[in-house]
């Protein structure tokens, strides 16, 4: 399943790249446009400019369609382009103050349930959301792009600039951390 849709993903790229192929380019916009205005809003932190980042994003993909085969992952393209445009953003907001991911507060809601969040009772939703919700700002960050958005741990490394073995070892506090609150809630 996975293969096919990075194939498909490929193939529209191809099509928007080569031809020039508004379809496809709307096909591209439909896939990444929520997923990239969550990504931007954990670090513009207003919809708005989300919004606008997300589309300042696809505006830019349109622009420069010629180019577009030359980008060897085109997840990791729209994510860093998101990123960069986000950032920027935030600097043009606030000359003076210079951002880090590492201090950004990230919201990870917004997501849509999957069949085994459906059995998990309400109350443990808010605990393990609690629970992520403690994690430090970059480490939510990382959590919310490979689990929520389904990118691999090298895709994340290179949007974020940092190593696969750094995203592991943040992954791996991070699940501890949710771990131990779903053993606390069960052993009540």
């Amino acid at each position: 399943m996975q293969l096919r849709e990075e194939a498909n993903i490929q193939l529209l790229v191809e099509r928007v790249a080569s031809l020039g192929d508004e379809q496809a380019y709307k096909a591209l916009f439909r896939l990444f446009y929520k997923p990239l205005s969550q990504f931007a809003f954990s670090i513009v932190k207003s919809w708005e400019s989300a919004e606008e980042v997300a589309s300042d994003v696809f505006l830019n993909i349109w622009r420069n369609r010629e180019r577009l085969l030359q980008v060897q992952n085109i997840k990791v393209y729209l994510y860093v382009s998101a990123k960069n445009i986000a950032l920027n953003y935030l600097n043009r907001a606030s000359r003076t103050q210079h951002f880090s991911l590492d201090e950004l507060e990230v919201d990870i809601s917004g997501g849509y349930a999957t069949p085994e969040q459906i059995f998990i009772s309400g109350e443990m939703i808010k605990k393990i959301e609690s629970a992520i919700n403690q994690l430090p700002p970059k480490r939510k960050m990382i959590f919310k792009l490979i689990r929520e958005d389904g990118l691999k741990y090298k895709e994340v490394a290179q949007i974020l600039d940092i190593s696969v073995n750094t995203i592991d070892v943040h992954m791996a506090q991070a699940l501890k951390k949710i771990s131990e609150v779903i053993h606390l809630h069960f052993s009540r």
